[in-house]
């Protein structure tokens, strides 16, 4: 009985006793109920309170309290959200995003700037990253004969050094031949010159001679022998270039299959069987461009040798490998061989030159419609038009070497298109 009594009795410290007009229930300001349990604690039945007051920011008290706290939360969401996350000033900041930016720019241009200065040798790994998938196709025909990795590439590797040898050897000595005998006889044409009546009457009136001495000492010693500097450095840095190119192309010969595998390994699990089975058949078009290049080109400085020997043209091995080496060259290759072999058969004799010009015109006609078509039929399939296209933005791209990798490399286009992308527009 004391207990009912004693629970009915408002509390002392009770903020609702306390309150002025707690006793008044008609009161205007009066809070509503709380709907706290009895005997919960001030700080207790105060929660709800504030967990209303922030879903509803209305509501209100008779002191106003709060209204207070609920202007407060508004107000920090206000200033959180305009100065971004609290003790970072610049977090959404324009300032930052513009710096973010700007250093975005910054670092696309020093990247640009890095391909450029390097672009030579970016050329000189993929050139010889090129040349190893096209001889690799010769080193596993040596495998299936019997023999090891090892050993064909030996073989292989030797081949292209004794083929660059003999290449220099053909070309080189004729070459210091024709300049040796021409700064010989040059004592001897300046004789000619001052023994002739006409030349000898104008020097005595314009004083020709001594004018044209020294001018070639004064102007002309000095552009040679700078001439012949630059030549020579030209002749040390493609030699640099030559074994750079072997050294690599012997590198990557080697660990083609170790290249393969882990480039594999970066494509995901389930696409890698597909991803494998495609990089082959890529690999194998490349190889068999780069082998049918080769094996036309090697039956055009044949067919060059034979026809210039019979001719009697002289240095016929060094016009053979000319022709050989610019038949390389798509589209255009063929036709500057031929304009060089046929310009230094004019040099030698009228009639040379014509019947150059004939034997190579029609030599063209059979290697384009005969020889190139047989040679090319399993390498690359690629539609004559996508082919001419390739070379002209691979040549206007990179030059020489950019018209060499152009075709391949539409070839390796072509393929993914017909494997990958025409199956799934024909899902969809």
């Amino acid at each position: 009985m004391s207990a009912d009594v004693t629970r009915d009795t408002p509390h002392q410290d009770s903020p609702d006793a306390s309150h002025p007009d707690a006793s008044r229930p008609d009161a205007p300001d009066a809070p509503p109920p709380s709907d706290a349990p009895p005997g919960a604690t001030p700080e207790e039945d105060a929660a709800p309170h504030a967990a209303a007051g922030d879903a509803a920011p209305h509501a209100t008290s008779g002191d106003g309290a709060p209204h207070a706290a609920a202007g407060g939360v508004r107000q920090g969401r206000a200033g959180t959200a305009a100065h971004g996350l609290p003790g970072r000033p610049f977090g959404r900041g324009p300032f930052l995003f513009g710096l973010v930016g700007g250093l975005g720019v910054l670092t696309a241009i020093a990247i640009a700037q890095m391909v450029v200065a390097s672009l030579s040798v970016i050329i000189l790994v993929v050139v010889a990253m090129f040349l190893a998938v096209g001889l690799n196709p010769a080193v596993e025909a040596l495998q299936r004969a019997g023999l090891a990795r090892r050993g064909a590439i030996s073989i292989v590797f030797a081949g292209v050094i004794v083929g660059f040898v003999l290449f220099g050897l053909a070309v080189v000595p004729p070459v210091s031949k024709e300049l040796t005998e021409f700064v010989a006889a040059v004592p001897g044409y300046v004789k000619e010159l001052s023994n002739h009546p006409t030349l000898r009457s104008l020097d005595a009136d314009y004083q020709i001679l001594p004018k044209l001495a020294g001018f070639v000492t004064d102007r002309l010693a000095p552009s040679l022998a700078s001439g012949v500097l630059g030549a020579g450095l030209v002749v040390l840095d493609g030699l640099f270039t030559t074994v750079t190119l072997l050294v690599l192309m012997l590198y990557f010969l080697g660990s083609l299959h170790t290249i393969k595998a882990y480039l594999l390994r970066l494509v995901p699990a389930s696409r890698r069987e597909r991803t494998a089975a495609l990089s082959e058949q890529i690999l194998d078009g490349i190889g068999g461009y780069v082998a049918g290049n080769v094996l036309i080109s090697v039956i055009a400085g044949v067919v060059a040798w034979i026809f210039l020997s019979v001719l009697g043209v002289r240095y016929a091995l060094a016009l053979a490998l000319v022709v050989a080496l610019t038949d390389l060259i798509p589209l255009v290759g063929a036709t500057i061989g031929a304009v060089l072999v046929t310009g230094v058969a004019l040099l030698q004799s009228l009639p040379l030159g014509i019947a150059c010009a004939v034997f190579f015109v029609v030599y063209q006609q059979i290697e384009n419609y005969l020889i190139y078509p047989r040679v090319m039929k399993r390498s690359v399939d690629v539609t004559p038009a996508v082919t001419v296209i390739a070379a002209l933005v691979g040549g206007a791209l990179l030059g020489i070497v950019g018209a060499l990798l152009a075709i391949p490399v539409a070839a390796a286009i072509a393929l993914i298109i017909r494997e990958i992308v025409l199956p799934r527009q024909a899902q969809s």
